[in-house]
């Protein structure tokens, strides 16, 4: 069996385990991150993303699991759903909870392109 060269993106994942260890109630699965990814692309662009924005996204999973896994973010605490001026739709937003490790993530990427 070969072993894979210690490239920077194998350090970084290296990193992200350890992320995950430290704080292990907070873990998402892989729906949960593609989900995050969206929102905080979409709030670093300035522009809203809505519920049904998310939910309608098919290649995740059912608008069922989608909705759950927009639940589970929200009870980590990692997004809010604030209602629009006329309170028939809800925007997605990041917490400051989302960012911050968005930021550590940021912070480990730079770690492991340093270590090459």
């Amino acid at each position: 069996m070969s072993t894979i060269k210690s490239s920077s993106y194998i350090r970084f994942l290296n990193l992200l385990d350890v992320l995950a260890r430290i704080n292990p109630g907070k873990r998402l699965d892989s729906i949960e991150e593609s989900l995050l990814d969206k929102i905080v692309l979409s709030f670093h662009e300035n522009q809203s993303i809505l519920v049904g924005d998310l939910i309608s996204m098919a290649e995740l999973g059912s608008q069922a699991t989608l909705h759950g896994r927009l639940k589970n973010l929200s009870a980590m605490g990692y997004i809010k759903m604030v209602a629009n001026e006329d309170g028939r739709k809800k925007e997605v937003v990041p917490t400051k909870i989302a960012i911050k490790r968005y930021e550590e993530m940021s912070k480990y990427l730079d770690q492991a392109v340093k270590a090459s």
